[in-house]
């Protein structure tokens, strides 16, 4: 929350104002680039959760709660993309506060109240989406006993820092309108709740970037995918870095005496961290759809026998086939010349993911490999 002003400090800001328009002192303003940074990263994130949406009609695959929460990530995105352009950029952010009306500080201090709720509410939302992606995609009791814990855990840190942002002011009106020390009221203190926030924040995000990569030695995958999956994962640090960016940014906005000014810098961090998170969320979506679109140019092997049974009759949504093969006959000669011959069954399991790639699907032979179906779907969802 922008630092109170209080009568006396208002009164400066007027001296201020006065003796900078009489000096004919140029108007500072850097609110420009942050308009096109916030326009482009909002088109980029929907296009993507788009594409995302797109694909699983393309694939024919189910809608999961990571889908529900992304989407309602988005969602509260689109009124945090309005906010900017027209809330906070338009009454002062990215200028002095001293060249500022009453008015445009009021509608700016309360469009940045709703900001700060949509913000909180997007990193917990955010969150849910990739835990859920993981609990697809992870079998295993343990760790799927971690994510419910960390989805749990998760859950109460969005609800209780929503709730914090909405009722910080008694009045909540006060939040906006006690910069001019004419009106009572009590807050929270804005700073502490935004640290606080952060850190936990950053936190969480270092434990769930831990607990897929905890996972990948078990996955039979070969060197180079379990290398692919990795980065793919470790993308996801960079969405940690921009946290810790943005915190840097808080701790030096705590003592600013020019909030719309100094505010800048926050601002730009919460809208690169959340896009980033969105994108870096529908990654695994995307290279799925790419992989299906072009096969030959994405994919990998697709005809070794000895390792995959692409060329067999499959199901695409997972199950049990039988496969006939030929056998030698003991009596070879007239049987064999007419096509005859002993032939066996054989029966496998199909496990194929709603992103599976064709070239994932593996045949695990039922009287053999029953006990490993588990942990093969996990890695086919990757």
């Amino acid at each position: 929350m922008p630092r109170r002003i209080t009568a006396s400090r208002g009164s400066g800001l007027l001296t201020k104002n006065v003796t900078d328009t009489t000096c004919d002192a140029p108007i500072r303003n850097r609110s420009r680039p942050y308009y096109a940074l916030s326009i482009s990263f909002g088109t980029i994130s929907a296009a993507i959760v788009l594409v995302r949406l797109f694909s699983k009609f393309f694939t024919h695959s189910e809608f999961g709660f990571d889908d529900y929460f992304i989407v309602l990530t988005i969602g509260t995105g689109i009124p945090s993309d309005v906010l900017t352009a027209h809330g906070i950029i338009s009454n002062g952010l990215g200028r002095d506060i001293w060249t500022l009306t009453p008015k445009q500080i009021t509608d700016f201090v309360r469009s940045f109240y709703a900001m700060e709720i949509l913000y909180f509410s997007q990193v917990a939302l955010l969150k849910l989406s990739l835990l859920c992606f993981y609990l697809r995609i992870f079998p295993g009791p343990k760790i799927r006993r971690l994510l419910w814990t960390t989805i749990i855990f998760d859950l109460c840190f969005g609800t209780v820092f929503v709730l914090a942002a909405i009722f910080q002011c008694r009045p909540i009106s006060y939040y906006w309108k006690n910069w001019d020390g004419e009106h009572q009221g009590t807050c929270l203190n804005a700073n502490g709740l935004g640290w606080s926030n952060a850190a936990i924040s950053i936190l969480l995000d270092v434990w769930m970037l831990g607990l897929p990569l905890s996972q990948l030695p078990a996955l039979q995958l070969h060197w180079k995918k379990k290398l692919g999956v990795t980065m793919m994962f470790v993308v996801g640090t960079f969405v940690t870095v921009v946290s810790i960016l943005r915190l840097q940014s808080l701790l030096h906005f705590a003592k600013s005496s020019n909030p719309t000014w100094d505010n800048l810098a926050v601002s730009q961090w919460s809208t690169v961290e959340i896009n980033v998170g969105i994108i870096c969320a529908c990654m695994p979506s995307l290279r799925a759809l790419l992989v299906r679109l072009f096969p030959k140019i994405l994919g990998t092997t697709q005809n070794s026998k000895s390792a995959y049974y692409g060329n067999n009759s499959r199901s695409y949504a997972g199950g049990n086939i039988s496969v006939n093969r030929p056998g030698k006959s003991l009596n070879s000669g007239k049987h064999d010349r007419d096509g005859g011959g002993i032939m066996y069954s054989q029966s496998y399991t199909v496990q194929w993911g709603e992103h599976d790639e064709v070239q994932l699907v593996q045949l695990s032979n039922l009287d053999t490999e029953a006990t490993k179906s588990s942990s093969r779907a996990s890695e086919e969802e990757l």
